[in-house]
């Protein structure tokens, strides 16, 4: 895991000095709020319907023990006693008052954690897999060049001030869990003919209002040049991208427009005159420095299994079924990878209270070799280096904390964004929806029945719940002053990623919940066996007897 070095340290403090300063003229009236906005932006402040939101970086999503409780700290202290992870491996806190602001990330600072580039403009928080370092079918660990990717962004001096913010993501695995194809910049470790280690880079992805596939603009740049061909994709885009117009301003309409043929083309003419120039790449003992934060933790050789673990999941039933849900392969024998759902039956996607936090915290510290913890971009935990001998005390722990909801990759496990209940931005609830549908589908016996279906939603347009690459998405709108919600089938995020297409016309906020359910027994009546996926149905037999059910026969 990454420690701060002097630098980051110095940066750090001197940004929260600066902000206090800014924050006091603010509450004295030398600031208006339009002359502040930008100000606080650049320090993840957002101004929301009750109060302002504090959105805290967690950098590819790790973090540890001590970090986790200091999160408890301002949950308690500065917020109602919760914070809410996002879809982009950060947490927020949403009940902020502005005269705290700068005593929080003064204690941000003493665990080496802040909110720079969390909102504005610029570059944002690098995402990865959460998976990292323990994955089965993993190249390299993409968190290494997830942090040179930080190191180079902070700050830079030519990207502070986009056309639009700016989204990068990092996997180092086949299988994509970082959902690469819906990023401004996607990146995918791989290897060349001859063993070398590279990237496939692909542009142009993104969901909102104008929702795309990310396109790949080289199939193979050298590790060794990853940054210089960053920053020639940055250059063009900072160069093109229209100010005109904010919801035309990403990079994904620049290559829509443009096409990927020409942006290539400009890339790679940028691309050489910064290889002409002093080289922006990185040395490769700064490389092999920064990798070496990364270093695989201190295994022990196990054996394949437990007799202890084996028998308790022969024993107990609630354990066994979160073993088969939450618990995923780990690349080390006797080692498990641990997910914790932060989404329990009738709760809010995301939402962690003080309590919880520091009880993940003791088990991390307990169970989880270095203490580390990760966050996902499902709004989940995930605990990557766990013994299989010690899941039986991991779960006991979790049931304790109400963090055992064993629903990862079901229908339970639904992402959604704060909505109307937070966000000024949005047309629409989206937390009660979730809710509903959770409750709807409370049954963890028939979740697994149904098997893996990702249900995503998003208070409006800006799809911070992704709802565009759930299998199925809803958004809401409104109409004519009440909400109603558009319901999509058939995203996904993966490596066939794609959008989901509307189904036809929406529905209230009761018959969204009754649609949803509509659609689960729809693909229960189609699947060939219960080995077929929901997103597996939906592509054999197309969108029509789907829509058919719904709408009735004229609609198919």
């Amino acid at each position: 895991m990454y420690r701060y070095d002097e630098f980051d340290d110095t940066l750090v403090k001197e940004r929260v000095a600066q902000f206090r300063g800014q924050i006091a003229r603010r509450l004295s009236g030398e600031l208006t709020e339009d002359e502040f906005k930008p100000l606080r932006l650049m320090n993840g402040l957002y101004l929301q319907i009750h109060a302002y939101m504090l959105r805290v970086a967690i950098p590819y999503g790790t973090f540890n023990a001590k970090q986790m409780r200091m999160l408890a700290h301002i949950g308690r202290k500065y917020d109602k006693d919760y914070g809410h992870f996002t879809t982009r491996q950060n947490i927020q806190f949403n009940w902020i008052k502005l005269e705290d602001t700068a005593d929080i990330l003064e204690d941000l600072a003493k665990v080496e954690m802040h909110a720079i580039q969390t909102s504005g403009n610029c570059i944002r928080n690098t995402t990865a897999d959460p998976y990292a370092g323990a994955a089965v079918d993993e190249y390299e660990d993409p968190r290494i060049w997830a942090e040179v990717i930080r190191q180079w962004s902070s700050f830079h001096p030519e990207f502070s001030f986009l056309p639009r913010k700016f989204k990068i993501a990092v996997t180092g695995a086949p299988n994509d869990r970082a959902a690469v194809r819906v990023h401004d910049i996607g990146l995918t470790i791989k290897k060349n003919d001859a063993g070398e280690t590279g990237f496939e880079v692909m542009i142009g992805g993104g969901q909102g209002r104008s929702p795309f596939i990310a396109k790949t603009v080289s199939d193979f740049v050298p590790r060794d040049n990853l940054l210089s061909y960053l920053e020639a994709i940055l250059r063009v885009y900072n160069m093109l991208g229209r100010r005109d117009n904010k919801y035309k301003a990403r990079i994904k309409i620049l290559v829509h427009e443009v096409g990927i043929e020409e942006i290539r083309r400009l890339v790679e003419i940028e691309w050489a005159n910064l290889k002409k120039e002093t080289s922006v790449d990185l040395p490769a003992e700064e490389r092999d420095r920064i990798a070496a934060y990364f270093r695989a933790p201190d295994f022990e050789v196990l054996a394949d299994t437990d007799t202890g673990y084996e028998a308790r999941r022969f024993e107990d039933r609630d354990f066994r079924h979160w073993v088969r849900s939450n618990v995923v392969a780990h690349r080390q024998p006797g080692y498990a990878i641990v997910n914790i759902s932060l989404k329990p039956t009738g709760g809010i996607p995301g939402d962690i209270s003080g309590d919880q936090m520091d009880a993940v915290a003791d088990i991390a510290d307990a169970y989880a070799l270095d203490s580390e913890i990760r966050a996902t971009l499902q709004q989940n935990l995930v605990l990557p280096h766990v013994k299989l001998s010690d899941l039986p005390a991991v779960y006991d722990k979790l049931v304790a904390a109400g963090l055992a909801t064993g629903n990862i990759g079901l229908a339970g496990d639904i992402i959604a964004c704060p909505g109307l209940d937070y966000c000024n931005l949005a047309n629409a609830r989206a937390i009660p929806i979730a809710q509903q549908i959770s409750d709807r589908f409370a049954d963890l016996n028939r979740q697994y029945d149904i098997g893996n279906l990702e249900i995503k939603i998003s208070g409006c347009i800006n799809a911070c719940g992704h709802h565009h690459v759930g299998h199925i998405g809803i958004l809401g709108v409104d109409r004519k002053g009440e909400e109603h919600y558009q319901l999509t089938l058939g995203g996904r995020a993966d490596n066939a990623a794609a959008i989901g297409d509307i189904t036809g016309p929406g529905f209230s906020a009761d018959g969204i919940i009754d649609a949803v359910e509509n659609v689960v027994e729809t693909y229960l009546s189609l699947r060939q066996d219960p080995a077929e996926r929901f997103i597996d149905t939906l592509e054999r037999v197309g969108h029509a007897p789907f829509k058919e059910n719904l709408y009735g026969p004229k609609a198919a």
